[in-house]
């Protein structure tokens, strides 16, 4: 059983900063790539950024420049900064991670509850 839980979420003013945090718990194998996406009332999904074992991090074009994401893979666990906040952020933010729980297994994907993030004056 592998859980992913958020932690961070909250109201903040346009131009403000957040950060979210995610672990990651159970029997893991090993973890492949970590990332966050989020979900805005009546939109799709969508990835903001991810964090890949080797090293190298992806970023939607709207966050590019405000957002970073980092891992500290001692502890299975993702963060993201989050800068110069607009309205447009506003979204539920989910944690995703790509791993495998046994040499066996395949790669699946895993995902924490989501946690709320609205930016408002």
């Amino acid at each position: 059983q592998v859980q992913l839980v958020e932690s961070g979420g909250g109201l903040v003013q346009p131009g403000g900063s957040l950060r979210l945090s995610c672990a990651a718990s159970g029997t893991i194998f090993n973890i492949y790539a970590m990332a966050w996406y989020r979900q805005a009332p009546g939109k799709q999904r969508e990835l903001v950024a991810i964090s890949s074992n080797d090293g190298r991090t992806n970023y939607a074009d709207s966050v590019k420049g405000r957002f970073t994401i980092s891992r500290d893979n001692a502890k299975n666990t993702v963060y993201l900064q989050m800068n110069s906040l607009k309205p447009e952020d506003t979204a539920v933010y989910f944690c995703n991670a790509k791993l495998r729980l046994t040499v066996l297994d395949m790669i699946r994907d895993y995902w924490g509850q989501g946690t709320q993030v609205t930016v408002s004056s």
